[in-house]
């Protein structure tokens, strides 16, 4: 195996200057200390035109015939799945409405789709969020690339007890099919990577997507819209800034950074990996979202703020509408700064995702970024409000001391 790691820990990261936004585009392999200090720290965008990333990976070789979906080998193996699929032509409130069948019924209407040419008078189907991973464990049809291994979330969630969810996706869609304008979950990043075929990505930096919302503060479905123009519906959108296009072709891969709304379209028949993943250099952003989130549920029941168990409540209000709430928050940071400690101090190995191996000087950096986070839920005043949470409090602090404690010896025993 081998192993991802960062130079050196006592360098002093920094992500407070405005380093400005680009789309960044490499063509050819560099190293993965590189791309953690100068993309995913910074939060950049970056297009993976690194060659041979894919190659290997037994969905390149099986799922793929003359660059186009192997509709008969996707079926022989898989079509009895339970698949979940969009109708793009079809609003569901702000997404897509989406429904459950199986995969050979889905191969079997892109088929159909395919040898019509496309036609606009039929359903629209893309299959999206498959948890194929999940289901096809021991498949094994793709290796993480190594830039994408730090993944706290999904490493979190897979070694639970009962592993329920996951955020490792494939996506299947034929030419015309689309997602509509969003960020992804918990302000996560997210990478993509084309077994084969062709999308086009507008990415918008953080701040932007102010100017797509509607005159109820609605954020807009489709961000190519004509009625985005008229600036009764939408007043702000004649502030709209910069933006950025991205072709990415089969075979690359792109990464997308916390925070960035965006959408997508296929231009040709495609099937892309995907992940959503959390670590060292965004889970702050994705404490501020959290508090965000909790903000606004209290704002919208704030008439009951009196009741009884109101802090509660909103709680549970949170974890259904966010989809994590302060109680699963501390524990998933909880399991990271444990199996980081374990390492250093027990020179237990973590294995990441891809068969990647976590380096030293990459676990201090983790623990450092969990002390901030920890710190700040110790502080917090919604936390304090939480009579049932005084036990995690306590085991907060504990736990900032042990990490205090941890980086200390490795700076001074060096």
């Amino acid at each position: 195996m081998d192993v991802i790691e960062l130079n050196c820990s006592s360098f002093e990261f920094t992500n407070e200057d405005d380093f400005g936004y680009e789309v960044i585009h490499i063509h050819k392999a560099q190293s993965y200390d590189s791309f953690f200090r100068n993309i995913m720290f910074l939060n950049k965008p970056c297009l993976l035109k690194v060659p041979d990333l894919v190659n290997s990976w037994r969905s390149n070789i099986y799922w793929v015939k003359n660059n186009k979906p192997d509709f008969r080998y996707l079926n022989d193996n898989y079509g009895s799945a339970i698949v979940p699929v969009a109708n793009c032509n079809e609003k569901y409130y702000n997404a897509q409405k989406k429904s459950e069948m199986k995969l050979c019924e889905f191969l079997k209407f892109w088929e159909a789709y395919c040898d019509k040419d496309y036609p606009s008078d039929m359903s629209l189907l893309y299959l999206k969020d498959w948890h194929f991973t999940k289901d096809y464990p021991e498949e094994n049809v793709y290796r993480v690339p190594q830039y994408f291994a730090s993944d706290w979330l999904n490493e979190y969630l897979c070694n639970r007890p009962d592993p329920s969810d996951d955020y490792r996706f494939v996506y299947m869609g034929p030419k015309g099919s689309w997602t509509p304008f969003h960020a992804d979950v918990f302000t996560s990043f997210s990478w993509s990577v084309n077994v084969c075929g062709r999308k086009k990505w507008w990415l918008f930096p953080p701040g932007e997507e102010a100017c797509l919302r509607d005159r109820h503060g609605q954020l807009a479905y489709d961000a190519s819209a004509p009625e985005l123009k008229d600036n009764v519906s939408f007043p702000n959108y004649h502030k709209l800034g910069k933006y950025y296009e991205v072709e990415q072709k089969s075979g690359e891969a792109i990464f997308v950074p916390s925070g960035w709304h965006h959408q997508v379209w296929n231009l040709e028949d495609t099937i892309s990996i995907n992940h959503n993943w959390v670590n060292g250099c965004n889970i702050d952003s994705m404490w501020k979202s959290l508090k965000n989130n909790l903000a606004a549920v209290k704002k919208e029941v704030e008439d009951c703020k009196e009741m009884d168990g109101w802090e509660e409540h909103c709680q549970v209000m949170l974890r259904a509408t966010y989809g994590i709430n302060y109680r699963e928050f501390f524990s998933f940071l909880h399991f990271i700064a444990k199996e980081r400690l374990r390492f250093i101090e027990e020179d237990k190995q973590i294995s990441l995702f891809g068969d990647w191996l976590l380096g030293k000087h990459h676990a201090v950096f983790d623990l450092k970024q969990l002390k901030k986070v920890l710190d700040m839920l110790i502080r917090d005043s919604d936390a304090k409000a939480l009579a049932s949470f005084e036990k995690q409090i306590y085991e907060a602090l504990n736990l900032s001391s042990q990490i205090e404690l941890a980086v200390l010896k490795i700076k001074y025993n060096r």
